[in-house]
């Protein structure tokens, strides 16, 4: 049975295979390993293993484990939908937050990051399906968000994130991804570099379509608990 360790290495070496199939530059993908369910033991074995990104979809779970893996120099992206009454504490103890779907929450975070932190790092979530069970914006209220979001001072806006509706096909999953893309480049922002998207079931279209960080968990650390 492979190790944590093992299995992070041959994550990685997929993304590195998938990288250069689609003609992308070395590096040019970071690996989020979602250790949402996880325990600390496991993170500080990934992290051993030389994984620094993680990603946590619920704050009470994630503030606890921080608190266990304090000695670890961990990035840690927020991944799951944001309660208002969470804002606070995804504000003082995330670097990253990728599932940003309003105005309001986004002002939250900005308000109550603390000075001492630099900004934090924003992806706004697209419903790209459009599916009612998911969080997200829809695509065509992409640039209004992003234009009130870049006046909040304490956020950057980095990009978007995405999760469509699972499709075995792999022509059928770039199509939201290849969507995505094109609505971002249309909005012309620099700023804009970053895509959230693709996870084990369809990490070749996600590379393909331009993903800078693709989200991780089952085929790391297992089934989820």
């Amino acid at each position: 049975m492979d190790t944590i360790s093992q299995r992070l290495q041959h994550i990685l070496a997929d993304i590195s295979i998938l990288q250069e199939a689609a003609q992308r530059s070395p590096q040019s993908v970071l690996l989020l390993a979602v250790s949402k369910t996880k325990p600390a033991s496991d993170i500080a074995i990934a992290y051993q293993a030389g994984q620094r990104h993680f990603g946590e979809n619920y704050c009470q779970e994630a503030l606890k484990k921080q608190q266990q893996l304090g000695a670890f120099d961990i990035t840690w992206h927020f991944i799951g939908p944001i309660q208002s009454n969470k804002t606070k504490a995804i504000a003082a103890h995330f670097q990253w937050v990728h599932s940003v779907d309003s105005v309001k929450i986004a002002k939250r975070l900005s308000d109550q990051r603390p000075v001492y932190l630099p900004p934090l790092n924003i992806c706004l979530q697209v419903n790209i399906s459009d599916e009612k069970t998911k969080s997200g914006i829809a695509l065509t209220d992409l640039p209004t968000l992003c234009v009130a979001i870049e006046t909040l001072p304490r956020l950057r806006l980095r990009g978007v994130m995405a999760i469509p509706s699972p499709q075995d096909d792999f022509e059928l999953q770039r199509q939201p991804y290849q969507q995505l893309y094109q609505a971002v480049a249309k909005l012309n922002n620099p700023n804009l570099d970053t895509f959230s998207l693709g996870m084990s079931g369809d990490l070749k279209a996600a590379i393909f379509e331009g993903a800078t960080i693709v989200r991780i968990g089952t085929a790391l650390f297992g089934s989820r608990s």
